[in-house]
Formats: C-alpha cells, sequence, structure tokens
C-alpha cells in the first residue's frame, strides 16, 4: 500500500531528539519525496553504536527518501588528525564495507540510497571557491562555537579544526539535498548552516537529530573508549564481557545505554508482531515480552525486570544483529585484511595496569589458632591456614567485640591475601579477613562465610572476572584495595558480589553473611 506524506512523515521523524525546518520538511513531502544526506568522518572502528543512526536511515529509506551517505574522510583528517592522511583511504573503504553489512543486517531497501566519499566533491574547483567565500564571512569565534560539540577542543586550536562546521555546511549545497541528519551533538553545526548558507546565497536546509545514547560506561558512546562500546566484528563471548561490565543500574532509566539501545535500534527494527523477550526463571516470574518500549523501560524503571535479565535479553538481540556482518568478513579474507589494515594495532605505551577485582587475590581460610592480642583490647591474633606449603599465616583482625573467641576458633573465613603486610601493634599481619560491616544505628561486624566443605585456600572469583591475574601485592600507594573496595557489599539476598558481579569458588558456589544484608564489606 502506498505511503502517504503522513506516513512519511512519521516514519522520518519518529524517535529523533529535534528537527529544524518542520514547515518545509512538511511542504516538500506534499509534493515528493525527501532529499537527505547523513555524514560519518572515517576516524574510529564503527561500532554498535552506528545502529542509532542506521536504524534512522532505515526510517527514511522506508520512507522513500533519497538517502545520501557521505563518508567524510577530508574531515576525517581535518579534525585534529584523527584519521593519518596515509590511512584515509583504507578507513573509507572499511567504513563503507561494514556500513553497507551493517544495512544488509537490517535488511533495508537499497535503491534510493547512495555513497559518496568527501574527497570526491570537496577539491572541486567550485568547492574551493565556496571554502574561501564562507572564510571571508565566518568569524574565529562562530567557527570555534559551531564545532564546540563535534571536533576535538584544544587549547590552541588548529586552522583546520575551524575550517571543519564550514565545511560541513558546505556539503548541504554541494550535494543538492534538502535536509540534513546528525546526532544532536551537531546542533550548533547544524544552526551555523542555517545562518550562514544563506549569507552566500545558498538555501536553508532541514536539520534533523538523533539523541546522543550512553554507551556501555553510562557515558556516549565513543569509538576511543573500548569498554563504552560493542566492536561490529566483536564475537559473543566478547559481547557477553562486554554486556556484564555495562553500567545497568535497577531502576536507573536515565543513563542507561542496555535500555537506550533498546529503544533506537531494537524495538525500531522489529517486524509486525514482534516482540522483546526477557528470559527469567520461574522464581522470578518466569519469561516477559514486551510489544512496546515504552512498556519495557516501565517495567524497568519499577525493578520488574533485573539488570541481569536486561542484559541477557539484548545480548540475544545485539548478536541477531552483528552475525551476518561477523559472518560476511570471517568468509572474506579481503575484507578481513582490509579491517587490519585500516586499524592496525598500535603500540601501547606503557600505561597502569586495569584496577579490576582479578587484582585481588581472595581466598578460603581456616583459622586454626586464635588469642587475644597482648597490647590492644580490640584485636584478635589468629593463625589461618590457606593451604601454602611454608603454613598459616598470622593475621590480625579487629573483631574481639563482634565474635566471641570461642566462635572463632576452626572457623572458616574469607582472606585477602596479596595485601602488603602491616605492623599491628608490634605484630605484622599478612592479610585481612574479609567481612561485611554497618557503622549505624549500631556499629556490626561479621566475617564472610564461606559455603559448606569449602576447601582451605581455594581461590575465590569475582564473576566475569575468572580470567585476571592477582597483584603479587597490592601496592598500597596505587589505593588498588580501597578503590575496589567501594564496590564491594553484601546485597539484599545476603550474598557477596562486587559492583553486581558475584563472588564464587572454584566450584561456582556463593560468599555470603549469616545475618547482615545490602552492606559494605571491609
Amino acid at each position: 500500500m502506498a505511503l502517504t506524506w503522513t506516513d512519511k512523515y512519521k516514519l522520518i521523524t519518529r524517535n529523533l531528539a529535534e528537527w529544524l525546518g518542520d514547515e518545509k520538511l512538511k511542504s516538500i513531502l506534499k509534493t515528493r519525496d525527501l532529499k537527505l544526506y547523513w555524514g560519518t568522518a572515517t576516524t574510529g572502528r564503527p561500532h554498535i553504536g552506528y545502529f542509532v543512526p542506521m536504524s534512522k536511515i532505515a526510517d527514511f529509506l522506508r520512507a522513500e527518501t533519497e538517502v545520501t551517505i557521505l563518508f567524510a574522510d577530508l574531515h576525517a583528517y581535518l579534525d585534529n588528525m584523527k584519521a593519518p592522511w596515509e590511512l584515509l583511504e583504507l578507513r573509507t573503504q572499511y567504513y563503507e564495507a561494514v556500513i553497507k553489512a551493517m544495512l544488509k543486517s537490517i535488511d533495508v531497501p537499497l535503491d534510493k540510497l547512495k555513497f559518496v566519499k568527501g574527497t570526491d566533491y570537496q577539491l572541486s574547483k567550485e568547492y574551493t571557491l565556496d571554502v574561501y567565500r564562507l572564510s571571508s564571512l565566518v568569524t574565529e569565534h562562530d567557527a570555534k562555537k559551531a564545532g564546540a560539540e563535534v571536533v576535538k577542543q584544544v587549547c590552541n586550536p588548529l586552522l583546520s579544526g575551524l575550517l571543519y562546521p564550514g565545511l560541513q555546511a558546505l556539503d548541504e549545497h554541494h550535494l543538492k539535498i534538502d535536509a540534513q541528519f546528525g546526532g544532536v551533538d551537531q546542533r550548533k553545526i547544524f544552526t551555523f548552516s542555517e545562518k550562514y548558507l544563506p549569507m552566500l546565497g545558498y538555501e536553508k536546509r532541514i536539520h534533523l537529530m538523533n539523541p546522543m545514547i550512553p554507551g556501555l560506561a553510562g557515558a556516549k558512546m565513543s569509538s576511543s573508549e573500548d569498554d563504552s562500546k560493542i566492536d561490529l566484528l566483536d564475537n559473543p563471548a566478547t559481547v557477553k564481557k562486554k554486556l556484564k561490565k555495562a553500567f545497568c543500574e535497577p531502576g536507573n532509566i536515565i543513563d542507561n545505554g542496555i535500555l537506550s539501545f533498546s529503544k533506537h535500534v531494537i524495538f525500531p527494527l522489529f517486524r509486525d508482531n514482534e516482540v522483546f523477550n526477557v528470559q527469567r526463571t520461574a522464581e522470578f516470574g518466569g519469561d516477559v515480552s514486551y510489544s512496546k518500549y515504552e512498556d519495557l523501560e516501565v517495567a524497568f524503571a519499577k525493578q520488574e525486570i533485573h539488570p541481569g535479565d536486561l542484559k541477557n535479553a539484548i545480548e540475544v538481540y545485539i548478536n541477531r544483529l552483528l552475525d551476518p556482518i561477523r559472518k560476511e568478513f570471517e568468509a572474506n579474507t579481503k575484507l578481513k585484511s582490509l579491517a587490519n589494515k585500516a586499524y592496525p594495532v598500535q603500540k601501547q605505551k606503557i600505561v597502569e595496569i586495569e584496577i579490576t577485582p582479578a587484582r585481588l587475590d581472595i581466598r578460603v581460610g581456616k583459622i586454626v589458632e586464635v588469642k587475644r592480642h597482648p597490647d590492644a583490647d580490640s584485636l584478635y591474633v589468629e593463625k589461618i591456614d590457606l593451604g601454602e606449603s611454608n603454613g598459616p599465616r598470622t593475621i590480625v583482625s579487629g573483631l574481639v567485640n563482634f565474635v566471641p573467641l570461642n566462635e572463632m576458633e576452626n572457623r572458616m573465613v574469607v582472606v585477602l591475601a596479596n595485601l602488603k603486610p602491616a605492623n599491628l601493634r608490634g605484630i605484622l599481619s599478612h592479610g585481612m579477613v574479609l567481612c561485611a560491616s554497618v557503622e549505624e544505628p549500631t556499629r556490626q561486624v561479621e566475617p564472610l562465610r564461606p559455603p559448606i566443605n569449602s576447601i582451605v585456600g581455594d581461590k575465590i572469583v569475582i564473576e566475569g572476572y575468572e580470567d585476571g591475574v592477582a597483584d603479587d601485592v597490592l601496592n598500597p600507594k596505587k589505593k588498588v584495595w580501597e578503590k575496589l573496595q567501594a564496590d564491594l557489599v553484601v546485597n539484599g539476598d545476603g550474598v557477596a558480589s562486587w559492583n553486581g558481579n558475584l563472588l564464587l569458588t572454584s566450584t561456582g558456589n556463593k560468599i555470603t553473611c549469616d545475618t547482615l544484608k545490602n552492606v559494605p564489606i571491609k
């Protein structure tokens, strides 16, 4: 059935953050199809965040819009040389290959789509003359302000970065389009264009703006921050690992990259009668489905959907999007070679080791001897067996006021074993017994409880960080323990966790606390 102009208007504008030129948009749609371009500077590797503009481009194409995708290779170099000149052509080829693969993955009609490189026309006599004409009108202040959200900001900006907004404005005229599509972070460039193009005698264009969705870490999704995004060629195991670490606070619908991706990519791409499935155990209500994003958001806000269940659900849909892309690159040696050449592995500078809980050496121990500290009324001196060949360790713990002496004897405990030895009132302590601790209304301290039948010396890992290597000794100057300890808690189920990831023995059993819940571990 033929689409009406109002049908096209709804498709074009749905899920946009904002658009400028509404009356002009309606006027064009009443008489003919819209002509639009979306540009992307060929800098960092495209990631799943690119499915956000791609899903809108799918809307445009289904609304019978003539879409031009501009690979802004010249812009990429001008933006503080984010792409070296010698890599521009390779990166442009990679962008074209991967974006075509993305569009095939979401099954959009391509008959009204074309690809253009910036250097195909931006080096022409006509375009160059327009650059000079524009430069005679634009102030340094306006150029810097226009690029503030897009061009990398430095104390002494290069002239190239100041040219960037003007070139993007001129693209609208030289590509002969009615509208430009981009992120809401480009709004200042769009208003710059609306101000200056008429000064050159050119038409003011329509501007359509997508929202900026948060990345996995909760901030803007960025090509330069590995933890904030999933690469289009990441394998399923890597996808799972990145999602597990993603920020997804219970009930938080504002800075939630998982929900935003669902809203702007997954749901818009659903076909008729397709629903978003969240699988859950019967204990937590069983499987549930949503045909509208708004219903999913409400359920998450009410904490009816657990972050772990939402992550597991979105993982299925992300892999469904990525599978055709991965298969195409896996089967084509030229594409694999292109990806490696366009983004060669950089020699890494010596950098600080990432602070993750894998750096903690946590083990199950057994108290084989305990007595009061001779010079401190609140301290116990314990001999704790950690299964080491040189015998039990001496560890000093401030538990006198919280655990009776007879309950300490032969008790199984959880020990942080790679702290730097500390002198506590004349006795050297070689570790720390980990405890749940709360200060108010009255102070309570309770040692964590390893599962029944635990083995002395068994290493305890944090879910999702099983493959890491613990430091031999934690450097107190780097405050590794202090930074990690801030996210160690006993959750509402009485189970020890770090940032939502459970502490587990080698057999997968949980570390618990007898009575305290929702309290820090210290």
